[in-house]
C-alpha cells in the first residue's frame, strides 16, 4: 500500500457508514457460508460415528448440545469474517463495500501495510464504533483505527476506483 495521494479527500462519516453497512451484509453472507460448511462437516462426523452422539438421536439436537461444535463453529466463522477484511485491506485497500462507495485505504507513513497492521486496524475499529470519531473530528476526518494505524480512507474519483488506475495513484 502506498503513501497517501494528494488529489483525493478524506471520507466523511456517512460515506464510511454506507460502506460499513454494505460490508456487514457481505460479512454475514460469508459467515453463513462458513457455518454451513462446518455444520455439514460435523454432521458427517457424528452420523458416521467418528464423534459420539451420546445417545441423542437427531443430529440437530446433537449439534445444539455439543460444546465442541459450538466453539469450533464460532472460531471458524470469526476466522472467515476477519480474513475477509484483512485480505481485502491488505490486497488493494478496499473491501467490497469500500469499492462500491469509492473509498480506499491508504497508509499515511512509509511503513508497509501488512496483515499485522491490518489486524490491529480491525481490532481498533471496535466493530465500527471507532468510526464515530469522524463525527467529532470535522477537520481531519480521522477514525480511531486511522489514527492508531497511521492510515486514512480517501474518496476516489470514478476513474481512479478501477484496479487498472491504482498504479497511477500509487506512483
Amino acid at each position: 500500500m502506498s503513501k497517501t495521494p494528494t488529489n483525493f479527500v478524506r471520507a466523511n462519516f456517512f460515506r464510511r457508514l454506507a460502506a460499513i453497512i454494505y460490508d456487514l451484509l457481505v460479512a454475514v453472507a460469508i459467515g453463513m457460508c462458513a457455518a454451513i460448511i462446518m455444520t455439514v462437516f460435523f454432521t458427517l462426523l457424528y452420523e458416521n460415528g467418528i464423534l459420539d452422539k451420546n445417545g441423542i438421536e437427531h443430529i440437530s439436537d446433537v449439534l445444539q448440545q455439543s460444546r465442541l461444535f459450538q466453539l469450533t463453529l464460532q472460531l471458524w466463522v470469526a476466522a472467515w469474517v476477519i480474513g475477509f477484511f484483512l485480505w481485502f485491506w491488505r490486497n488493494g485497500g478496499q473491501t467490497i463495500g469500500m469499492r462500491a462507495w469509492r473509498l480506499r485505504l491508504f497508509s499515511t507513513n512509509d511503513k508497509p501495510f501488512g496483515y499485522a497492521r491490518a489486524f490491529l486496524r480491525l481490532i481498533c475499529s471496535l466493530g465500527g464504533l471507532g468510526t464515530l470519531l469522524v463525527l467529532f473530528d470535522w477537520k481531519s476526518k480521522q477514525s480511531l483505527q486511522d489514527r492508531i494505524c497511521a492510515t486514512e480512507i480517501l474518496v476516489l474519483s470514478k476513474d481512479a476506483n478501477h484496479h487498472a488506475s491504482w498504479k497511477d495513484i500509487q506512483d
